[in-house]
C-alpha cells in the first residue's frame, strides 16, 4: 500500500498521505505528443484530483488540470478523477516541469525531487543542414525538459552546443530521437577542452593607437602593468592614473581593451586569466581620442607585453568518484596512472571499492566506454569540475602546435 511508503518533503519530514485529504499529486516525467501536445506524467500521493479542478504548483502557479487520461501503450483512456496511488496524465499544462508538486491551493506542500544521476559523458552536436539551426536549439530544449538526465550547455568560450548524458548509448538514443521524432540530423565530435593561460612574470607595456586618415584621426596610449594572481583569482583591473594622463571616462575602454586582448589568448588562443592590470599611465589627444583608440591601446598592450610575460598553459581538473568491484582496481588504478590522474584516497562499499582521484578532464572525454570496457559494465562513476593546473610541458606543447594549425 501507498500509506507504507514514506514521501519525503523539501525541508524535512513526510507527507501524510490520506484518500479523503487534499489533493497532492507529483511531476515526474513531461512528454510530447503530435496531436495532443505538452503531456505531464504524475502520480498522485494523497487525496483526489478531478478534472478541471484548480490547483497550485510548487512554484506558486495557477493551474486547471482540465485533460485527466491513463495511458495504455499508445491509447489514452480519459478519467474524470484520479485517486490516491493513481498513475496517470495530464494534457496542456505548459509550464508544468518534472519534479513539481501540484496540490491544492494554499497548501504549500512540496514533495522532495528525486535526485537524478549526472551526465558522465558529452558530444558536441550540430546540425548537418545549417538551416535546421534553429530547429536543433528547440529540439534540444524539448528533449533534455522530458530527460532530466540530459544536460545541454552552449560554450561560448569554444562556440559549441554540448549534449552531456549518462553515456555512449544514451547520447546515441537521443540523437535518434533528434532525427525521428525533430526531423533534425546532426554531427557529433569530441568537446574541445576549455583551456586556460595565465602568466608567470611581471611585466609593463605600452599599447598605442594612432591612425590618421584625412579628417579626425584616432590617438590613445595606455601604459599597463601587467602581475600574475594567485590561481583561480580570474581578472583584476587597477586605475592609478594620476594627473589626468588618461580622461576618466576613457577608463572603461582600456579595461574592456585589456579583458579583449587576454581573450585572446598569448600562447593558444585560450583566455588567459589570474592576472592583475594596472595602467598607470597614457596620453590622449583633445580631439582625435575616443572609446575606440583607448580599447584599441588596451588589446595593444597585451600584445606588446606577451613576449615578457612567460605565459603558461592550464587545463581543467576533475575530481572522479569511481565504484567498482575489487578485482577490477588494478585495472583501473593503472588507467588512472596512464590518464595522468592522482589517487587521492579508497573506500569499501561491499565488494566495492571506491576511488577518488583527480585528473585531466582532456584524459575523461570517452570515459565512460574505458569504464564499461575495463569492468565488463560493472563500474560507474561521477566527476565534477575542481581546478585548474599548469600543463605538463610536453602535453602543452602538443596543444599549442595543435591550436596553431587549426588557426593555419
Amino acid at each position: 500500500p501507498l500509506e507504507r511508503v514514506p514521501v519525503p518533503l523539501e525541508g524535512g519530514g513526510n507527507l501524510a498521505i490520506a484518500a479523503d485529504g487534499d489533493p497532492v499529486a507529483y511531476v515526474f516525467k513531461t512528454t510530447s505528443d503530435p496531436y495532443v501536445g505538452r503531456i505531464s506524467l504524475l502520480r498522485v500521493f494523497s487525496g483526489t484530483v478531478h478534472a478541471d479542478d484548480h490547483l497550485e504548483t510548487s512554484s506558486g502557479e495557477r493551474v486547471r488540470v482540465h485533460n485527466l487520461f491513463f495511458m495504455q501503450g499508445k491509447e489514452h483512456k480519459d478519467a474524470s478523477e484520479l485517486v490516491t496511488g493513481d498513475i496517470a496524465a495530464v494534457a496542456k499544462l505548459e509550464n508544468l516541469r518534472g519534479g513539481e508538486t501540484i496540490h491544492a491551493p494554499g497548501a504549500k506542500v512540496t514533495i522532495a525531487r528525486v535526485d537524478m544521476p549526472k551526465p558522465v559523458m558529452s558530444v558536441v552536436v550540430s546540425p548537418q543542414s545549417a538551416q535546421d539551426e534553429e530547429k536543433l536549439s528547440t529540439a534540444l530544449a524539448r528533449i533534455a525538459e522530458e530527460d532530466p538526465t540530459l544536460q545541454v550547455e552552449r560554450r561560448s568560450e569554444t562556440k559549441e552546443t554540448v549534449l552531456s548524458g549518462l553515456g555512449d548509448t544514451h547520447l546515441d538514443v537521443t540523437i535518434a530521437r533528434l532525427s525521428r521524432k525533430f526531423g533534425v540530423k546532426v554531427d557529433t565530435s569530441i568537446p574541445k577542452v576549455p583551456y586556460r593561460e595565465t602568466i608567470g612574470a611581471r611585466a609593463e607595456a605600452e599599447g598605442k593607437h594612432k591612425k590618421q586618415s584625412g579628417g579626425r584621426g584616432q590617438f590613445g596610449v595606455a601604459f599597463v602593468r601587467f602581475e600574475p594572481l594567485s590561481r583561480g583569482a580570474g581578472y583584476e583591473f587597477v586605475n592609478a592614473i594620476k594627473g589626468g594622463a588618461i580622461p576618466r571616462q576613457y577608463i572603461p575602454a582600456v579595461d574592456k581593451g585589456v579583458r579583449e586582448g587576454l581573450e585572446r589568448g598569448i600562447l593558444a588562443g585560450y583566455p588567459v586569466t589570474d592576472v592583475k592590470a594596472t595602467v598607470y599611465d597614457g596620453k590622449y589627444h583633445s580631439v582625435d581620442s575616443d572609446e575606440l583608440s583607448f580599447r584599441m591601446a588596451g588589446i595593444l598592450a597585451v600584445k606588446a607585453a606577451a613576449r615578457d610575460l612567460r605565459p603558461t598553459l592550464l587545463e581543467p581538473i576533475v575530481r572522479a568518484d569511481i565504484r567498482v568491484p575489487e578485482e577490477y582496481m588494478g585495472d583501473v588504478i593503472g588507467d588512472l596512472n596512464a590518464k595522468r590522474g592522482r589517487v587521492l584516497g579508497m573506500d569499501s562499499e561491499g565488494h566495492f571499492r571506491i576511488v577518488t582521484a583527480q585528473v585531466p578532464l582532456a584524459e575523461m572525454q570517452r570515459y565512460a566506454i574505458d569504464l564499461r570496457s575495463m569492468t565488463g559494465g560493472r563500474g560507474s562513476f561521477e566527476m565534477t569540475f575542481d581546478h585548474y593546473e599548469e600543463v605538463p610541458r610536453q602535453e602543452a606543447q602538443k596543444i599549442i602546435a595543435s591550436a596553431q594549425m587549426e588557426e593555419a
